[in-house]
């Protein structure tokens, strides 16, 4: 069965799965929407009532601080589900929000539920994306907290790297990268002044190139000894060698509104 689906072929990568699986991880990503960048699916305080799938764009978690900064906890990228177990809780503790033009499906809690209890295969996979999930935050802060400006913004695009790639949407070469120097800076707790700065001389060492939001990598090996990355915390598989398509795909009917992301039977 083809695995056009990012979350398909996200979770693959990590665990084999049945044809059966296949088969309802496509359901679940049946009636996506879009959604205009910029905006909320779900805020900090709120009552979750499912998960929502990122199947094209890009979004984050986020917080903002009592003096109105925010910082990005984690970019989203499609096959992403916002957190999968957060409908076990009461309220969110953090944000999740588009950073570009993105389509999603939202899965109610009861669906998410089925898909662990009914198929073994699926719920490891799942278990093993949370893993990463992990393992990526722990990535994170160590990056935030131990590495210079420079590195921390080369491990960030070494790790979209891998991660585009293990969905089908980079190439062995680079990536079309939907963030702006604010959204690296809020990720990286850096300014967007220090951004430019160590972007700058990335370009200038030979190790980055920057085409419009393309991201070109001429030579993967120096920039990841520059960043000081090792991709084995993120447990991919042998990279898909296609081109990429980029971030975007087929067109969907705009969402008038988020709400229009949720089914009506989950608003309740």
């Amino acid at each position: 069965m083809p695995d056009h689906n990012p979350l398909l072929r996200k979770l693959a990568a990590l665990s084999p799965l049945s044809d059966e699986d296949r088969r309802h991880l496509a359901q679940v990503a049946a009636h996506p929407v879009a959604v205009p960048a910029r905006t909320d699916l779900i805020r900090e305080g709120d009552t979750p009532r499912g998960v929502f799938l990122v199947l094209e764009g890009m979004a984050c978690r986020y917080k903002i601080l009592p003096d109105g900064t925010r910082q990005v906890l984690a970019f989203l990228i499609p096959g992403d589900l916002c957190d999968l177990d957060v409908s076990l809780l009461n309220a969110m503790d953090h944000a999740i929000g588009t950073l570009s033009p993105c389509c999603v499906a939202h899965i109610p809690t009861r669906t998410v539920g089925d898909l662990l209890d009914g198929h073994p295969g699926i719920a490891r996979a799942m278990r093993l994306a949370a893993l990463v999930e992990a393992a990526t935050a722990r990535q994170w802060l160590v990056n935030v907290g131990r590495r210079s400006c420079e590195r921390r913004l080369a491990h960030i695009l070494c790790e979209m790297l891998v991660r585009l790639r293990s969905v089908g949407l980079a190439s062995d070469v680079g990536y079309d990268l939907l963030l702006t120097q604010v959204d690296l800076a809020d990720a990286t707790g850096m300014t967007s002044v220090h951004v430019n700065r160590s972007l700058q001389s990335l370009r200038k060492r030979g190790l980055i190139e920057i085409r419009g939001r393309r991201v070109v990598i001429p030579d993967l090996a120096a920039l990841e000894a520059a960043a000081d990355f090792d991709s084995g915390y993120l447990h991919r598989a042998t990279p898909d060698p296609r081109p990429d398509p980029g971030l975007r795909g087929t067109a969907l009917p705009d969402a008038a509104a988020l709400r229009d992301a949720v089914p009506p039977e989950a608003r309740a």
